[in-house]
């Protein structure tokens, strides 16, 4: 399952939805301003993957390296993941 958030991570909806996909265990989608969450220590310990898209962090000013967990991906890869076999559980 995909929990997609596109909301900053001191909004209400972002941190929602951040506790839905732990409770979960479902991977996230941070879009938009959500890419700030990968600034949060909160981040580091989620145990599922996390995807983020790339350009948005280039428009914020913001670099991540990447790691097994965490992965930057293109507007592209996010149409395959919606697309693809995982249920998208909304956008935060």
């Amino acid at each position: 399952m995909l929990v997609m958030i596109k909301s900053a991570p001191d909004a209400p909806e972002s941190r929602k939805a951040f506790k839905l996909a732990c409770y979960m265990e479902a991977d996230l989608v941070l879009i938009q301003n959500a890419v700030y969450l990968l600034q949060e220590k909160e981040i580091k310990a989620f145990k599922g993957k996390v995807y983020f898209l790339e350009e948005d962090t280039r428009m914020r000013g913001l670099s991540h390296e990447t790691a097994n967990s965490i992965k930057g991906i293109t507007y592209d890869e996010l149409i395959d993941l919606l697309t693809g076999d995982e249920a998208v559980q909304g956008a935060y």
